[in-house]
C-alpha cells in the first residue's frame, strides 16, 4: 500500500464543509465588539464618587487650616497677656499699708553680682520700703550666697548703715542659712546683729581674682597670638600673653586695696565683739558654731526664731526683689543670647569675693 494514500474510514472535506463553493468570499462570524469610545454603564456613579471624595478631602484640609489659626490666635493672645501681666506684676515689690506688727524678709541669695536680683539696685530700694513702712519692726537680711562682687556687697552694706541712721528703732538682723561667705558677709556685718546654724559657712574674709594660662597650650597647638592695643597696661592680666612679675605684683596691689576696705567693714559693722585674731581676715571660712567662738555671729538661730524672739512679731512680708522677666525676655543682648545657649559667659579677670 502506498503510504500517501488515506485509509478508506478517513475523509478530507474543504474547510467549509461538504457545500463549501471556493469561489464564494469566506467570512467568519466574530462576537461584536465594544467601540473604546462608548463609556462604561457605571461611570456616573464613578465619577459623583470622585467627586464626593475630593469635596470630603478640602474640607478636612479646610478645617485643620482653620483649627491652626484659631490655635495660632489663642496663643497670641496668651502671650499678649503673659507679657502685659509681667510688665505689671515682675520686679520689685512693695509693702503697702501693711495693718498689723510684721518683719520684713528679704532674701540674697546665689551670686551677688550686677545683673542679678542681689545686685544693689535691686536690694537698696526693697530695704528703703522696709525702713520707711511704720508696721514693719524689723528687717532679716536670710542670706544663702558665697558672695560675689565686692561693690555690691559694698553699696548693700553702705546703704544698710544710712538707713539705720535715719531710723535707729528699727532693728535689722542678718540669719546665714547654708553661706554667708566673703560678699555675703561683707554685707552681713551691716546688721545689728547676725545668727547662723550651727554647720553654716561663715567668714571668707578676703578677695580673689581668678585667671589662666593659656601660652605653652597655644604653642603646642601651633597657634600664634596678636594682640593689638593701646596702652601699654592694657592687656592687663591676659591670659594668653606670659605671666609678667610686675602685672602679678600690680595686681595684687589692687586685691590688697580691697581687702582693706573689706576688713575695715567688718571691724565698723562688728566692733569689739569681734577675737584679736588676725587669722580671721586672711580668708579662713568656719562654721556657725566656730563663727561664734571668734566673734563673727552673736548667736545661732533662724530666721523663724529671730522674728519670733528678737522681733517679737507673728507676722512677716517677704520683700526679696525679683527677676523682670519681661526686661530679660525683651532686653537680652546678643552676648547674653547666646551665653544662655551655651552655657559660657566670656569676661575679664576681676576682683570677686568668693571662697
Amino acid at each position: 500500500m502506498n503510504q500517501n494514500t488515506p485509509p478508506d474510514d478517513v475523509r478530507i472535506e474543504p474547510p467549509g464543509g461538504p457545500d463549501f463553493d471556493p469561489g464564494e468570499p469566506r467570512t467568519e462570524e466574530r462576537p461584536p465588539r465594544r467601540s473604546r469610545a462608548e463609556p462604561s454603564p457605571d461611570w456616573a456613579r464613578d465619577a459623583l464618587l470622585d467627586m464626593a471624595r475630593h469635596g470630603l478631602v478640602e474640607q478636612r484640609r479646610a478645617r485643620r487650616w482653620k483649627v491652626f489659626f484659631r490655635f495660632v490666635s489663642v496663643a497670641l493672645v496668651v502671650w499678649s497677656l503673659t507679657l502685659i501681666t509681667l510688665l505689671f506684676t515682675a520686679g520689685d515689690r512693695s509693702a503697702p499699708g501693711l495693718a498689723k506688727p510684721t518683719a520684713a524678709v528679704i532674701d540674697i541669695s546665689g551670686l551677688i553680682a550686677a545683673g542679678e536680683t542681689t545686685e544693689a539696685r535691686r536690694v537698696i530700694p526693697q530695704l528703703e520700703k522696709a525702713f520707711e513702712e511704720d508696721n514693719v519692726k524689723g528687717i532679716v537680711l536670710r542670706l544663702n550666697t558665697p558672695g560675689g562682687s565686692p561693690v555690691q556687697s559694698s553699696a548693700i552694706f553702705n546703704a544698710i548703715r544710712e538707713l539705720k541712721q535715719e531710723y535707729p528703732d528699727k532693728p535689722v538682723y542678718a540669719v546665714a542659712e547654708d553661706m554667708a561667705a566673703s560678699g555675703g558677709y561683707f554685707i552681713a556685718a551691716a546688721a545689728d546683729e547676725i545668727y547662723a546654724n550651727p554647720s553654716s559657712i561663715v567668714g571668707s574674709i578676703g578677695v580673689r581674682m581668678d585667671s589662666f594660662g593659656f601660652v605653652d597650650a597655644m604653642e603646642k597647638l601651633g597657634i600664634e597670638r596678636r594682640l593689638l592695643t593701646a596702652g601699654e597696661n592694657k592687656a592687663l592680666g591676659d591670659p594668653f600673653s606670659p605671666s609678667d612679675p610686675e602685672e602679678t605684683e600690680y595686681l595684687q596691689g589692687v586685691l590688697g586695696e580691697i581687702h582693706e576696705q573689706f576688713i575695715e567693714a567688718v571691724k565698723t559693722g562688728r566692733g569689739d565683739r569681734l577675737d584679736d585674731d588676725e587669722t580671721i581676715f586672711t580668708g579662713l571660712f568656719y562654721t556657725g558654731e566656730t563663727a561664734l567662738e571668734i566673734g563673727l555671729i552673736d548667736g545661732i538661730d533662724s530666721v523663724r526664731g529671730v522674728i519670733r524672739d528678737r522681733i517679737g512679731v507673728e507676722h512677716q512680708i517677704d520683700l526679696t526683689p525679683r527677676s523682670n522677666r519681661l526686661e530679660k525676655l525683651l532686653g537680652a543682648t546678643a552676648e547674653e543670647f547666646g551665653s544662655a545657649l551655651t552655657g559660657v559667659k566670656s569676661e575679664p579677670a576681676r576682683p570677686m569675693m568668693l571662697p
